[in-house]
């Protein structure tokens, strides 16, 4: 699968092998660390992080977390996960990739691989209150308010549709988040 990014050569997805741990522990981690961590604790920030590694990306892909890598040449460009074939575990897209839909490209991908695994037609995600707007223009919406956990913030989030093309053919038109509060 390829997709034209402004930026660089052909992104192709496909699906991740334990070789890629390092790279995509790499990209997930520095995100996270940019994007969604200053809010959680110390010991949220360790503990998110702690689940990021390539150990335990290695591990994930050995149990069953099906992921997906979106690469323009030799460049990790982004990376997708699920756990079950209904739970959205990892979306994060290079900083040099966003808002190319990318994102978009790779919800669709991993949508469609539990789709056709179990027909699996609702998502749930844990969403960083950083995520919150980009998950509601792939068709998610808040099921909840931002809570604590272990020193981690999450918003849940919940996503639904009748078919594997469904998913992220209805973003949210409108530019302010409904999960954001006063």
């Amino acid at each position: 699968m390829a997709l034209e990014a402004a930026t660089s050569a052909p992104i192709h997805i496909r699906p991740a092998t334990t070789a890629d741990a390092a790279r995509i522990s790499d990209l997930v981690s520095s995100l996270a660390s940019e994007f969604i961590t200053h809010e959680f604790t110390d010991e949220g920030r360790e503990r998110l992080l702690s689940f990021m590694t390539p150990a335990a990306i290695e591990i994930l892909i050995e149990t069953g977390y099906r992921y997906f890598v979106a690469e323009a040449g030799s460049e990790l460009a982004g990376v997708v996960a699920t756990r079950d074939d209904k739970h959205l575990y990892h979306l994060f897209v290079a900083t040099k990739f966003q808002r190319q839909g990318l994102a978009r490209r790779l919800w669709q991908v991993a949508g469609a691989a539990c789709f056709a695994s179990s027909g699996a037609t609702e998502f749930t995600v844990n969403a960083s209150r950083f995520a919150v707007a980009a998950y509601e223009r792939l068709g998610f919406v808040c099921v909840g308010e931002p809570k604590e956990t272990a020193g981690v913030v999450s918003v849940p989030m919940k996503h639904s549709s009748s078919s594997a093309e469904g998913h992220c053919e209805t973003p949210i038109a409108r530019g302010v988040s409904a999960c954001e509060s006063a």
